[in-house]
């Protein structure tokens, strides 16, 4: 049995995430369909984890597994066919041979997300970002941000009821950045939580609008309670930015 790992990325905007799901149209399931036509056998795909519906992926992986060994020209045309027959929405950019023992989730060492919130209304980039009015305090948010270094478990900004055994992660990297008219929060971590970098961005702006203080922020982790959190933001504006696994450069 031969393990091979697909880079794709995927454009969200029509897609109910990637998780197969009875009547939805996924990720997942698109790619599963397109693999078996392709190679004539039933294919089943294992991402690198959920991503909801509507968010984004620049950087995305998944496993499959095949009895026969493929060679770089079959691997190749693969990823051709499957362009060719993946929406618009879909690009696959290489197939990968790895070890039998990798997976696409549990063998990434961290994942990077990017928030791109528009401070002005720019009808270019309203399927790509969150469109928020007035003045942020940025320098506030930025403040805000050093406090998630402070902390390992970030109950209050999962989605409730998901079935994980612990809400621990190890953050390593969140910066806010201002580019032109855009506001880009960058996160980076071992593992997140379903919906946490939405609920996040959403606190971490109401800090910005001097809805909540620092110590209010602080006090909201420390809580470990979602309802006291702030709004889950538009998922439109989220990234999967990369994955990042041991055994691939």
């Amino acid at each position: 049995m031969s393990r091979y790992f697909i880079k794709l990325s995927y454009d969200g905007t029509h897609y109910h995430g990637w998780q197969s799901q009875d009547n939805a149209v996924t990720i997942q399931s698109g790619l599963e369909k397109a693999l078996s036509i392709i190679i004539s056998e039933e294919i089943e795909v294992t991402g690198a984890g959920r991503t909801d519906t509507g968010v984004h992926a620049r950087e995305y992986f998944a496993h499959f597994d095949l009895d026969k060994k493929l060679s770089d020209e079959e691997k190749k045309d693969i990823v051709y066919r499957l362009n060719a027959i993946l929406s618009k929405d879909i690009s696959v950019s290489e197939i990968i041979d790895v070890e039998a023992s990798a997976h696409a989730r549990f063998s990434a060492v961290s994942r990077t997300y990017k928030y791109y919130i528009s401070k002005t209304k720019n009808p270019f980039n309203k399927e790509y970002s969150w469109f928020v009015y007035g003045n942020i305090d940025v320098v506030k948010m930025k403040e805000a941000s050093k406090i998630l270094f402070e902390y390992t478990d970030f109950t209050s900004f999962s989605k409730l009821h998901t079935d994980v055994k612990t809400n621990n992660c190890k953050i390593m990297y969140a910066e806010w950045n201002e580019e032109n008219d855009m506001l880009i929060f960058t996160i980076k971590a071992d593992r997140f939580l379903r919906n946490m970098v939405r609920a996040i961005v959403g606190t971490l702006v109401d800090v910005g609008k001097g809805k909540i203080s620092l110590d209010d922020f602080r006090k909201i982790i420390e809580n470990k309670n979602r309802s006291d959190a702030g709004y889950s933001v538009p998922a439109k504006g989220l990234f999967l930015e990369k994955i990042e696994y041991p055994f691939i450069v």
